[in-house]
């Protein structure tokens, strides 16, 4: 990434606040060796509890919007549904993807493509590339 070039932001939508914090930590941690996209967790309630809001998920899309679009990676049901209303609705940033891929791993794969200047579609394929991870 070069200082002030357009970078796709990463959100990371989960039920729990902990799960998105974490997943993010672990995958800027990965991807550190440069400068790292910006990623920002929207995980459970404004009261800390278990679920998905739309308002914490508006506030980081914005937090990582640098010009070149917003991946959102979400954990389970009903943060595809919020995603897919806000999408629905406009109220993401221009260029807002819903990205279909494994949490974890996708999200790994996410934010090392964009900390390496991918655009939004190579963010996206890399991160949908995630569901061929074999583990044995």
């Amino acid at each position: 990434m070069s200082g002030g070039a357009p970078v796709v932001g990463i959100v990371l939508v989960s039920h729990s606040a902990g799960v998105a914090e974490s997943v993010a930590e672990l995958a800027r941690g990965i991807a550190a060796g440069g400068a790292v996209a910006p990623v920002s967790p929207a995980g459970g309630t404004p009261d800390g509890g278990l679920g998905t809001s739309a308002e914490l998920i508006t506030a980081a899309a914005a937090a990582v919007d640098r010009g070149a679009g917003v991946a959102l990676l979400v954990d389970l049901g009903s943060s595809v549904l919020t995603v897919k209303a806000l999408l629905e609705d406009g109220e993401l940033p221009p260029g807002s993807r819903l990205v279909d891929a494994p949490f974890l791993e996708g999200a790994v794969a996410a934010v090392v493509a964009a900390s390496a200047g991918a655009p939004l579609e190579g963010v996206v394929a890399a991160a949908e590339e995630a569901y061929g991870y074999r583990k044995g």
